[in-house]
């Protein structure tokens, strides 16, 4: 017994241990679980009054269900979510009634006939029609609802003679309900979507700059030493871009960017949030950052190589490299705080800053070529074997050791050629990001940038 309440006292600490970590991360996700408990309640009201219930009916549960399906975390989820369930109700409800006055004048024979066929062409129909990229990335909520309520409808009319009186509080109760979280939403502490997108990439640019300093430090410091704290903030600079892609299991293109940027559009344009950004150019944003992290990955994974470059051969470059490294931070914070700020910013200062850091990278490689190209001994004893006479077995013994020593060079020198050119092409995925940025402040209408403005 003390062994069982010994367990259930850890399982409750670590219950509340990661359900206050979750609410310090985002307290918004305190407020936004208060809201949706308020709405469930005010809902709850058409069946707990008694006047309410028997105006509305059973159909009231269609409220509850309602607040319970589209009050989403963001305004831009709830209005989607709540248009595409308001028009799949109300096309689904209006053919219902087509397909009944139709089936109802032959007879009951042909009604049974008529309903199964339009139930069978219209389901198989409609499941078909979710497979379309557009549709199941914008209107697959609102189709689903659409098949819910058209055989809901179609098939109750067989048995039920006042089918409309059911249609119409169905309609009704699923009004209040979306008309309830709308609201709640907008009026009530409310999560733009288009704010979250504005945040998010914001924190992924200067997350990415994080990360690629502490790799390059570590690496030049000391790369066999296993830092966690270092590794952690290598970590969580790419991993928030790289888990973007898996946030939503029904996205099917790219990253979740391309969910709040829809999300966002839905959203008002009165609003006094970013009522002038194009947020699908968001969209375009993350897909180079998804694309720039992959290379952030390739640098750490130089890290973790099982063969090391010696820190001796390391020292001669790391001035050159961490220079290179902290102009890339540089750059991306910049166009994190060019986001953050709504101003534009000088591509071309940026460009020259990381070209001349490249230029002194490039200068110290060439100062120390016979690192990557290895020694000139084996040529020297070549030489040496044509002025002495010696026997096969030696030359072919001192061939061999030349090999050897050889090889090991490039053993060394070939993961440091991997470190180098991952920041070369780190560079070059760079500027397909300066110019998503770019693009993004001259559609938003960011200020102009001046002369005398600094790069921080």
């Amino acid at each position: 017994m003390n062994n069982a309440g010994e367990r259930v006292r850890r399982c409750f600490g670590l219950a509340w241990r990661t359900a206050a970590k979750v609410g310090k991360e985002d307290p918004r996700r305190v407020v936004h679980s208060l809201k949706v408990g308020l709405a469930l309640t005010l809902v709850s009201l058409l069946y707990l009054i008694k006047p309410l219930f028997e105006g509305i009916g059973q159909n009231a549960m269609s409220a509850v269900l309602t607040v319970v399906v589209v009050m989403e975390f963001t305004v831009g989820a709830t209005l989607g979510k709540g248009l595409n369930r308001g028009l799949g109700t109300l096309l689904a409800g209006s053919l219902a009634f087509l397909v009944e006055y139709v089936a109802d004048i032959p007879g009951r024979i042909f009604q049974a006939v008529f309903i199964g066929s339009a139930v069978f062409i219209l389901g198989a129909v409609t499941t078909y029609v979710r497979f379309i990229p557009h549709i199941k990335k914008n209107y697959d909520y609102g189709v689903m609802i659409f098949l819910l309520t058209f055989n809901l409808i179609t098939v109750s009319s067989y048995r039920v003679d006042n089918v409309w009186a059911i249609a119409k509080d169905r309609i009704a109760t699923i009004a209040i309900g979306g008309g309830l979280c709308l609201v709640m939403s907008l009026l009530i502490f409310p999560n733009w979507s288009g704010q979250e997108l504005h945040n998010s990439t914001i924190s992924k640019l200067e997350g990415l700059a994080n990360s690629i300093q502490a790799c390059v430090v570590r690496y030049f410091n000391d790369s066999e030493t296993q830092d966690d704290e270092s590794d952690d903030l290598i970590y969580k600079g790419y991993k928030a871009v790289l888990d973007s892609k898996s946030k939503d299991e029904t996205l099917i293109l790219q990253g979740c960017e391309i969910k709040q940027a829809l999300q966002a559009s839905w959203e008002p344009r009165w609003s006094r949030y970013w009522h002038r950004i194009p947020w699908r150019q968001y969209k375009t944003v993350g897909i180079t950052l998804l694309h720039f992290s992959y290379t952030v990955v390739a640098l750490h994974g130089c890290l973790l190589s099982e063969i090391q470059t010696p820190g001796s051969i390391r020292a001669l470059y790391k001035d050159s490299c961490i220079r290179l490294a902290e102009e890339v931070s540089k750059a991306l914070r910049e166009l994190a705080n060019s986001i953050r700020n709504k101003r534009q910013f000088s591509p071309q200062a940026l460009s020259d800053n990381i070209n001349e850091a490249l230029q002194h990278l490039n200068d110290d490689l060439k100062s120390q070529p016979q690192l990557f190209l290895g020694s000139k001994n084996f040529g020297a004893a070549t030489n040496a074997e044509e002025d002495t006479r010696v026997s096969f077995s030696s030359v072919k013994s001192d061939c061999s050791s030349m090999f050897e020593s050889k090889s090991k060079e490039l053993s060394y020198a070939l993961p440091f050629a991997a470190f180098t050119s991952m920041l070369v092409e780190m560079v070059a995925k760079l500027d397909r990001v300066i110019d998503a940025v770019d693009d993004l402040a001259k559609l938003s209408h960011f200020g102009e940038f001046r002369d005398e403005d600094e790069i921080e």
